[in-house]
């Protein structure tokens, strides 16, 4: 089921299984994709990293993920567009800037608790009810359902991974995220997004250490590795081009930093790749 509005706003719901997965890599322009996996385990290969999917886990995606299926139960797709409804511009209002969507290197897994599940199926139910709707406010009313369906979400995943408590702590969290995303290409310390943010480096370092996850140092490091990970696995372009497009001087700088990280050096990593072949989709 699709809405396709008068000014290219986009709204989709579909299920998908092994049969219409290909749905998977449609392209659309700026827009954001959640997969509620509801059957079975599903097997995806994201940004060159295999993932197994339990039922009533959620994942969330940008138009920059790369994704392969291997193995496909019964997913639950929700695809939106910007023109739809921008999640940068009403972050006020459904808060998952930084923590479902545009949220540094770590991919967004919520698994719904079983006394949420209940919550999550009556709103997708309403909206396939609204979906077949046809009148001047259908828009407004999926919307409003989009907003709660993340704001759920955004919940479920605070707690789950131990965000404090307080809203100004976890707002600089986030905002940290957030920017890691739009500037891991020229700023690789701590030091530079601590001055964005008017904190000390010592301020986010405490704050990460209360949610008991990793140092803001390791967040753009791995935002650093997710990037390079990504074109030497998907681009043709040469390992000292990649180098450059993520903010290293030199290609011998980058190699150590990858090898550190990966284990291997880029251009081993580079050719297990061109040597791999993915396991064809299984039912």
């Amino acid at each position: 089921m699709k809405f396709l509005g008068s000014v290219q706003e986009y709204l989709q719901l579909e299920i998908i299984d092994f049969k219409t997965c290909h749905v998977l890599n449609d392209q659309l322009e700026s827009s954001l994709t959640v997969l509620w996996f509801v059957e079975d385990i599903n097997e995806l290969i994201i940004d060159g990293k295999h993932f197994s999917f339990e039922p009533n886990q959620i994942v969330f995606l940008t138009e920059f993920h790369r994704i392969s299926a291997k193995k496909i139960g019964k997913i639950r797709l929700l695809r939106f567009n910007r023109p739809f409804y921008c999640i940068l511009d009403h972050d006020t209002e459904v808060g998952c800037k930084g923590i479902l969507f545009f949220g540094a290197s770590q991919l967004p897994i919520v698994t719904i608790p079983e006394e949420e599940l209940n919550k999550f199926e009556i709103l997708w139910k309403m909206f396939c009810i609204e979906m077949e709707s046809d009148d001047s406010l259908q828009i407004e009313m999926l919307q409003m359902m989009l907003k709660r369906y993340l704001i759920l979400c955004a919940r479920v995943y605070k707690n789950q991974e131990n965000y404090p408590d307080k809203k100004e702590d976890s707002d600089i969290v986030r905002e940290f995220n957030f920017l890691v995303e739009q500037h891991f290409r020229e700023m690789h310390s701590v030091t530079e997004y601590a001055e964005l943010l008017y904190k000390s480096p010592k301020t986010l370092s405490n704050l990460f250490s209360k949610i008991g996850s990793k140092t803001p140092l390791q967040y753009i490091q791995d935002r650093i590795m997710l990037e390079s990970r990504r074109l030497l696995w998907y681009s043709s372009l040469h390992i000292k081009e990649i180098a450059f497009e993520i903010g290293f001087d030199d290609i011998q700088s980058f190699s150590r930093f990858f090898k550190k990280h990966e284990g291997v050096s880029p251009s081993e990593f580079k050719q297990n790749r061109l040597r791999e072949e993915l396991p064809t989709l299984k039912e």
